[in-house]
């Protein structure tokens, strides 16, 4: 007996269109067809799509769950028995997040500074670079910017954390929409990257900033701090330099 696609849509939920692109790109195709010519999926495929649904949540791409689901080698309880155990590793990942956090939101409560561990969770999973702390030291310690500055409060990197989300989605607003390095909105967001600067340098100069902007160029891990990886649009790094710049000679 086959089930028509629009009962298999919402048993899964999933879009029809989804069961159509996998049907298009030969991951899930149905095995058979109604009278009105309509795809019809039997107890077989919604055994495949569960499989695929399963390692999609898992976070595999398609083309990989491909080759994981037409693996001769393995059947439907060998499947399920290597899903179970990434649930059961993922699971673990969670617990520790979950345990992190709590840790964070104790030291908050608690007032205590922040370890390592819990910095590491207020940004969302960025380290810093082995060894940036000495680069960094060394190369605008004798500026008076780095000798102005005061180490910044728990609050301080939350605060500032949430000000970088909001600027990263204007400025990844404005890549996306075309928008060029001189124009308005650009030099905004670079005049607003000065002013995050500022923030924890003391006071940023235009010359400054434009060092800064060069290294998001030249080295694109000074890019990272501002721009997390898994956030950057290509080109953001030459984008960004620019702007500041064009703000700069906008200010004269």
């Amino acid at each position: 007996m086959g089930h028509p696609v629009g009962k298999v849509a919402a048993l899964a939920g999933v879009t029809v269109r989804t069961l159509h692109h996998y049907d298009e790109i030969g991951l899930l195709r149905p095995s058979g067809r109604t009278p009105s010519g309509y795809r019809s999926y039997d107890d077989e495929d919604l055994d495949r799509l569960q499989r695929i649904l399963f390692y999609r949540e898992l976070g595999f791409p398609l083309e990989t769950i491909a080759t994981l689901v037409d693996d001769p080698g393995i059947d439907a309880d060998a499947h399920l028995k290597r899903q179970r155990e990434l649930l059961v590793t993922r699971m673990g990942e969670l617990g520790r997040m979950v345990a992190a956090v709590d840790r964070v939101m104790e030291a908050r409560a608690m007032g205590n500074a922040l370890t390592p561990e819990e910095k590491f969770a207020v940004f969302g999973g960025f380290t810093e670079p082995d060894g940036y702390a000495e680069e960094a030291a060394q190369r605008w310690g004798n500026t008076p910017e780095w000798q102005g500055a005061a180490a910044p409060s728990k609050e301080d990197l939350a605060a500032g954390e949430a000000v970088r989300q909001d600027w990263v989605g204007r400025l990844n607003a404005v890549l996306d929409a075309g928008g060029a390095p001189d124009g308005a909105e650009a030099m905004d967001l670079a005049e607003e990257h000065r002013a995050m600067l500022g923030r924890v340098m003391g006071e940023c100069s235009y010359e400054t900033q434009a060092r800064i902007g060069e290294l998001y160029v030249t080295e694109p891990v000074q890019l990272g701090f501002l721009v997390r990886e898994d956030e950057q649009r290509p080109g953001a790094g030459a984008f960004v330099r620019d702007a500041i710049r064009a703000n700069a000679a906008r200010r004269g």
